[in-house]
């Protein structure tokens, strides 16, 4: 009986479904139902009961796999204590990203971590939505906002502040609003999420005083980069945060605007689904991430185009 055969059955069995564990394992739904019937051929019994609609346990099933799948955990455990006995950098990495972030950022910093580890080979995830861990098939995620999840780890990259901003060629014909009173005469480039679009933006001032402003919009998106390249366009505002638009603020082609008034700034995390998920390659990538998030934000203080003071609140 092949291990990766066990595998499967204990993918099926958490999914309740072939196809979901093919999709999960990266293979083909054949292959994955050609291991199930290996195993159960292997120990003579039926471990699903299988209709045209659904899939659930056998009283077999019920018996066999929690105990194969703790069979499982201790091979991996073993495996894994090897490779952190060794410092071994290979295997799948497995990661889900923002998206202006992740393309215009992390992949660089991912295909870099690459050609120093070979033996590592990459599957990358785009979104803005946030992941499912039991539904996608990812190890780990690289997102904005701490994580709420009571099951999950995760490792503080840094934090992260936001800021309003324009492009040079939206300011000359529109003009600069001084106040988020003035935001009501400018249009919105705005973010939708779930159906759920984001009009109403928040500013704190210097004295903690708070505003929130419905903003106007002719443009709405469900993926960050869309409101970055309609801003870089110069067809409105867009508030995002310093790291997404880092590139862009040091080149000149985006400005901050209202630089007093500050919308809510963000974390980045690092989270994993278990504890032995962290392997040495997510070690590494975190403290990579941390170097080179804080070396961009630094950049940003350097040129003037951010305040130091929004750095002095992280802490790892």
């Amino acid at each position: 009986m092949l291990l990766e055969d066990l595998i499967v059955i204990s993918k099926v069995a958490e999914f309740r479904s072939i196809t979901a564990a093919a999709e999960n394992l990266d293979m083909r739904t054949a292959t994955a139902s050609a291991a199930v019937k290996r195993v159960e051929n292997a120990i003579g019994v039926e471990l699903f009961v299988r209709t045209t609609r659904h899939l659930r346990l056998s009283t077999a099933g019920e018996r066999y796999i929690p105990q194969c799948e703790k069979a499982l955990s201790m091979l991996a455990q073993a495996k894994q204590n090897i490779k952190d006995d060794l410092d071994i950098i290979d295997g799948n990495l497995r990661i889900a990203l923002s998206s202006d972030f992740g393309r215009n950022l992390v992949i660089p910093w991912l295909d870099e971590f690459m050609d120093s580890h070979p033996q590592v080979n990459l599957r990358t995830s785009i979104s803005d939505s946030n992941i499912d861990f039991y539904r996608d098939a990812v190890d780990m995620a690289l997102r904005y906002g701490s994580p709420t999840e009571a099951n999950v780890y995760g490792f503080k990259i840094c934090n992260v502040p936001k800021l309003l901003c324009a492009s040079p060629e939206y300011i000359a014909k529109f003009g600069q609003p001084q106040h988020p009173d003035d935001l009501t005469e400018h249009n919105g480039l705005l973010y939708q999420l779930y159906d759920i679009v984001h009009d109403e933006w928040c500013f704190t001032d210097s004295h903690n005083h708070q505003y929130k402003v419905k903003m106007n919009s002719n443009r709405a998106g469900n993926d960050g980069e869309l409101a970055r390249r309609w801003c870089l366009a110069g067809k409105g505002l867009a508030v995002k945060s310093f790291l997404d638009v880092s590139a862009d603020l040091l080149s000149g082609k985006l400005v901050s605007v209202m630089p007093d008034f500050t919308p809510s700034p963000t974390e980045l995390w690092l989270i994993c689904p278990s504890r032995q998920s962290i392997t040495p390659a997510v070690r590494l990538l975190r403290d990579s991430f941390r170097e080179k998030t804080l070396h961009i934000l630094k950049q940003l203080v350097d040129e003037g185009i951010l305040e130091q003071r929004s750095l002095d609140k992280s802490s790892f």
